[in-house]
């Protein structure tokens, strides 16, 4: 049955659409698990455990062509060092050299300089009655802390992030022409830092990617420049914009449910398990892509070897078959796992990270503001293909 057929119509280029999916995502897992966009010709899995076990059998639903849709459509070559548009071995190779660096225990051993990032930017506007959750912390924080574990000088981050901000904004509510973004010259933009990290090593992800050795098919060698310069502009891009978004749903979140933001002043220990529901309820990225490369059932219908595939992990996070009452946002909940990292091979590297990034912004928040309304008439939704959230969130303080 085609989606005119089905009477339901999923676009995750509408504007329309991405200001509230949950409806039709709610419609697409109960009426059409297995759904088919004749407009962009691709097809889109909803349940959580259909999404799940995707995730995981990476030989049939490849990475290795993009994980966004529009790269998938274009055919584009993707340069190497982008693991998360691999798959075994290059991925296993290249995730390895990273692993050594994203652990758990190396992450929490920056949440001192995090608590800084986020003092600096929110004490000034200590009495002002108001703050922007995304311009004044969840663009800020991130920056400065990716900025700081790249080795990035402070000076030069918000225009990197700027140009990221920029290659991601979709100008109108239809598939950009991916074949015109060249990831090779937006990486090209590292090249003067990593040029001056190769003569002058420090403690920083730089210096280790440049001084990393691994053993492929050739022998033991380190990365080339072009795969250092792809991890970079990877992990600058990551770094930023995921934890960006997840600051601002904590704040809209909160303010939509005041009496769970006051028992998070009460019960700070509830904070990390906030987190974990927010990420859950209002996944950062919510849509990933995939190529299938073999002829596969699902819910009685064949998708063909060649086709496109959406996994709505934004969707399966709340299909209450995995979660009861999963349309229902709630601190307490009990989460096992959730699937806004992802998960199998390409679970994201950078978890921890955002885990902490935000953990630390909603104590810090907390401390300071423990009353907010969001300005509605001034916050704006940020539109991209990859990632779902705000461009701006400001909001009245007490």
């Amino acid at each position: 049955m085609t989606s005119t057929e089905s009477g339901i119509y999923y676009d995750p280029y509408d504007f329309e659409i991405d200001s509230d999916p949950y409806p039709i995502w709610r419609r697409l897992r109960e009426e059409r698990p297995l759904y088919h966009n004749e407009r962009y010709d691709f097809y889109a899995l909803s349940r959580f455990e259909d999404v799940e076990r995707c995730l995981v059998e990476w030989r049939t639903y490849s990475s290795a062509r993009g994980t966004i849709l529009e790269f998938i459509k274009s055919g584009i070559e993707i340069p190497p060092g982008s693991i998360i548009f691999e798959d075994p071995l290059d991925h296993d190779r290249h995730r390895g050299i990273l692993s050594r660096v994203f652990t758990p225990r190396k992450m929490n051993a920056i949440e001192p300089k995090v608590r800084e990032f986020c003092a600096r930017t929110l004490d000034p506007h200590l009495g002002t009655g108001r703050f922007d959750f995304i311009r004044d912390l969840g663009a800020e924080m991130p920056m400065r802390t990716i900025g700081m574990l790249l080795g990035i000088p402070d000076e030069d981050q918000e225009k990197i992030r700027d140009r990221i901000d920029e290659g991601l904004r979709l100008e109108e509510g239809a598939m950009p022409d991916a074949s015109r973004l060249d990831a090779e010259e937006q990486a090209s933009s590292f090249e003067e830092y990593i040029d001056w990290r190769a003569k002058h090593p420090s403690d920083d992800l730089m210096t280790e990617l440049l001084q990393a050795e691994f053993e492929d098919e050739t022998g033991v060698r380190r990365l080339t420049r072009a795969e250092v310069l792809n991890f970079v502009n990877l992990l600058a891009a990551a770094g930023n914009e995921t934890t960006t978004r997840l600051i601002g749903w904590t704040g809209k979140l909160l303010a939509d449910h005041p009496d769970q933001r006051h028992e998070l002043i009460e019960r700070p220990d509830l904070v990390p398990n906030a987190i974990e529901e927010v990420l859950r309820f209002e996944s950062p990225s919510p849509v990933q892509a995939r190529f299938v490369t073999r002829d596969v059932v699902h819910h009685e219908r064949v998708v063909p070897e060649g086709s496109a595939l959406l996994l709505l992990n934004g969707a399966a996070n709340r299909d209450h078959r995995k979660f009861a009452d999963g349309e229902r946002f709630d601190i307490h909940r009990k989460i096992d796992h959730h699937l806004a990292f992802g998960y199998g091979i390409h679970f994201c590297l950078g978890a921890a990270l955002a885990r902490l990034e935000g953990r630390v912004a909603l104590d810090e928040v907390l401390k300071r503001f423990p009353s907010w309304e969001v300005d509605w008439d001034n916050a704006v939704k940020a539109r991209t293909s990859t990632v779902r959230g705000w461009e701006c969130l400001p909001v009245v303080t007490a």
